[in-house]
């Protein structure tokens, strides 16, 4: 196997990128001679012509075989730069991890305390976010993420790990519905907590709680399930949230498991590149042991509707 010089095949995925030597010598801080260099020695080794730049133009095209080599780089070849960057100025291994600010603050603590004892000198950093998780995987900010969306990238593989189902979550003092199936019927006219619109559990709740093209009346829409918990903590009104970030100790609130709505997964995604790196396939058996442990322990918390004992019942258990 012919050896790969680094430096040369940057140097060519950089013209290509910006379309001009002229660029491509200024992100490199070379001079415009030293990339057309860089071109040639690279046609020598790959033995054809990669790159038409014609004396006086100041842009270049690719020949058919430079643009499929272009192609072949393009999709993780910044990602990979950027993670051998952030390697050599750390002195110690990091794993830079992004998922929703829910996931991170109820469920993510016990695979971090599995995880440091595993790999002591390895350090993680979370990023709190939702939104660009792909992006933020294919510009090298992130290694992993965790997240409820499934987005298809080629640049990023995302795995299963375990799937929950929402809960109806309500001020402690109201009355709750009979069964699941009178759940929609019992949420109209009463206001509604929720996400912020284009977030997947907002779109499902807005449809499990549809009556005859009606829904219930949105009074606060937020971005995190924690938000959302407060606001129905605080009495102004009813949600549908993941019945893993209901605590024990939340005693302003009730909930109940709801097992007719449709079952959401979380998945673990790795920049595809990093998916035999052994700290991120340690992570990802972790949460696949771990993480999905919690959900299914925390999700216990909430009882069906049918499991549950009238209020009357619940009185006289007490005394």
């Amino acid at each position: 196997m012919q050896e790969v010089n680094l430096t040369l095949t940057q140097t060519f995925f950089l013209a290509a990128q910006e379309g001009t030597y002229s660029a491509a010598a200024r992100r490199l801080n070379i001079s415009y001679q030293s990339v057309a260099n860089h071109i040639r020695r690279l046609e020598q080794r790959v033995g054809e012509k990669l790159v038409v730049a014609k004396r006086g133009a100041k842009s270049i095209s690719l020949t058919p075989r430079g643009t499929s080599l272009y192609r072949l780089l393009e999709p993780e070849f910044d990602a990979m730069l950027a993670r051998l960057g952030s390697m050599i100025d750390k002195e110690r291994p990091v794993i830079r991890i992004g998922m929703p600010q829910a996931i991170f603050f109820y469920l993510l603590a016990p695979v971090l305390t599995a995880f440091r004892q595993l790999h002591p000198n390895v350090e993680i950093v979370g990023y709190e976010r939702d939104v660009s998780l792909p992006e933020l995987i294919y510009s090298g900010t992130l290694d992993v993420c965790l997240s409820e969306r499934y987005f298809g990238n080629t640049v990023m593989s995302q795995r299963v790990i375990c799937h929950y189902q929402p809960a109806l979550v309500c001020p402690a003092g109201w009355p709750l519905p009979a069964n699941e199936a009178a759940v929609p019927k019992w949420a109209l006219g009463r206001p509604l907590i929720t996400y912020e619109p284009g977030q997947m559990l907002r779109n499902m709740a807005l449809e499990y709680l549809s009556v005859d093209n009606e829904q219930p009346r949105v009074v606060v829409s937020t971005s995190t399930s924690a938000s959302a918990k407060r606001c129905v903590d605080e009495g102004l009104g009813f949600a549908l949230l993941p019945a893993w970030c209901i605590e024990e100790t939340d005693d302003r609130i009730q909930c109940a498991a709801l097992t007719n709505t449709p079952k959401i997964p979380i998945y673990f995604g790795e920049a595809a590149y990093l998916r035999s790196n052994p700290y991120v396939q340690s992570l990802y058996k972790l949460c696949l042991e771990v993480l999905a442990k919690s959900v299914e322990e925390r999700g216990n918390r909430c009882k069906p509707l049918k499991a549950r004992k009238p209020a009357a019942s619940r009185k006289r258990a007490a005394s």
